[in-house]
């Protein structure tokens, strides 16, 4: 279904009949919505929102609508979503709170729904001004069942293992080993740590502590809305693990923590918010890594590779790794922080507000540094961090919005494998729309 909805001297009518609050600073004087459901399955649908300002500029917005059949929004990208009993808030992010006349932001949801009846809302506010008018129906719902993972949005990003994990042999994790689905801490504890190839679907949300032990020949896969709360993951001396579509939040040590030369690691589309130390750190001769299509935000320390100044000589000639297709948004440092490895490719990402810095190479560490989008963030990458002496750095074919170019230098060894870059400016809307958990199928 598609809805557009607009304002026009009907504001004035509504809030006469008490239908409207007042108006705010920020209100705009009128508005459009494009609602769309992209996609739709027994219990479940992903919606996208468009909204166009059609009054004067405001610095920060609101959208509400109303659901008439009991839909509940579970995860939002683009804005975040809040919502109390049937009326849903949609707030933007810091990229597109500003909107000028004219100018539109998008975002989407996914969302429950009762599988018998989905009707788009009969209209939204923005800034407390209404936006009225009709729906357009589009193609009913889908009457065979989805797979146990249940899809968000139908058209995915990518999901070709691409970097440094296609090296040394490839990484296929589990490959075709019996499926075990786990939905306490204990059955995922003993599921990781079993000898032997096996695929394990992580069901719900699981609530933990410390760093559960990852043996080799495992992929982990987060069926839709699977969450690992309060611990993390710890792959030490093991080799040939993927682990994709999770989210991790609150985590007590590291989220994801790759040491003791294991090699061979593709993590992959998973979300990574508010834990105590690196989201994903890689270290201790660690090797053939990828790190692909992930969020990390509201979180401080994200990506350490290399664990100290002192360990050249388990690192050197080790420690190569692909970081592509990231969203680094809002994350503070280490996106990623580099020490010996080369060299170390970090290729269309995109950077959002980042309040300590992006990239830092150190240690004589090679860093290619290209393809990524940096928007509002004052120290893109730069040559040495802390006590730790420089490395070098090749920057090439950015995207630089209110950010400064970085500090490079030097130069790095070649890169092995095949890649498609994908042209810088359009990294921003390419990565937004597909890195994160929830964003693919598995």
């Amino acid at each position: 279904m598609t809805l557009i909805a607009t304002t026009a001297a009907a504001t004035a009518a509504l809030v006469t009949a008490g239908l409207l609050t007042s108006v705010s600073a920020q209100a705009a004087a009128g508005c459009q919505v494009a609602y769309s459901v992209a996609s739709q399955w027994p219990g479940g649908f992903t919606g996208n929102v468009t909204v166009t300002n059609l009054g004067d500029p405001v610095s920060g917005w609101t959208l509400r609508w109303s659901y008439g059949a009991g839909q509940q929004v579970s995860q939002a990208w683009g804005a975040t979503a809040s919502q109390s009993g049937n009326q849903v808030s949609a707030t933007n992010v810091d990229y597109n709170g500003n909107l000028a006349t004219n100018a539109s932001a998008t975002f989407g949801f996914n969302a429950s729904w009762n599988s018998s009846s989905n009707p788009a809302p009969s209209g939204f506010s923005l800034n407390n001004v209404a936006c009225t008018g009709s729906t357009i129906p589009t193609t009913p719902p889908p009457t065979t069942p989805p797979p146990s993972s249940t899809p968000p949005p139908s058209t995915q990003p990518p999901s070709t293992l691409v970097g440094w994990a296609t090296q040394n042999g490839g990484t296929t994790g589990g490959g075709n080993a019996a499926t075990a689905t786990v939905t306490t801490a204990s059955a995922l504890t003993s599921a990781l740590n079993a000898t032997g190839a096996a695929v394990i679907r992580v069901s719900g949300t699981i609530t933990c502590s410390g760093m559960l032990r990852v043996r080799s020949n495992k992929t982990i896969l987060g069926n839709y809305g699977a969450t690992i709360a309060g611990c993390g993951f710890n792959i030490s001396g093991d080799r040939n693990v993927i682990i994709r579509n999770l989210t991790f939040r609150s985590w007590n040590d590291d989220a994801i923590n790759v040491q003791e030369s294991a090699t061979n690691i593709w993590i992959d589309h998973n979300s990574f918010s508010n834990g105590y130390d690196g989201a994903v750190d890689i270290k201790r001769g660690s090797d053939f890594v990828t790190v692909s299509w992930n969020r990390v935000f509201s979180h401080d320390k994200t990506m350490l590779l290399g664990h100290s100044d002192d360990n050249a000589s388990q690192d050197v000639g080790h420690l190569r790794v692909s970081y592509h297709h990231n969203w680094f948004d809002g994350s503070n440092q280490r996106n990623p922080r580099v020490r010996f490895g080369n060299p170390v490719h970090v290729y269309n990402n995109y950077y959002r507000a980042n309040g300590g810095y992006g990239v830092a190479s150190t240690e004589n560490a090679g860093v290619l540094v290209e393809g990524n989008y940096f928007e509002n963030v004052d120290d893109p990458y730069h040559l040495g961090e802390g006590d730790s002496g420089p490395g070098s750095l090749v920057a090439r074919n950015n995207h630089f919005v209110n950010s400064p170019t970085g500090q490079a230098g030097g130069s790095v060894g070649s890169i092995p494998y095949s890649y498609q870059l994908d042209t810088a400016s359009n990294v921003k809307s390419i990565v937004t729309a597909g890195a994160g958990a929830g964003r693919i199928t598995v």
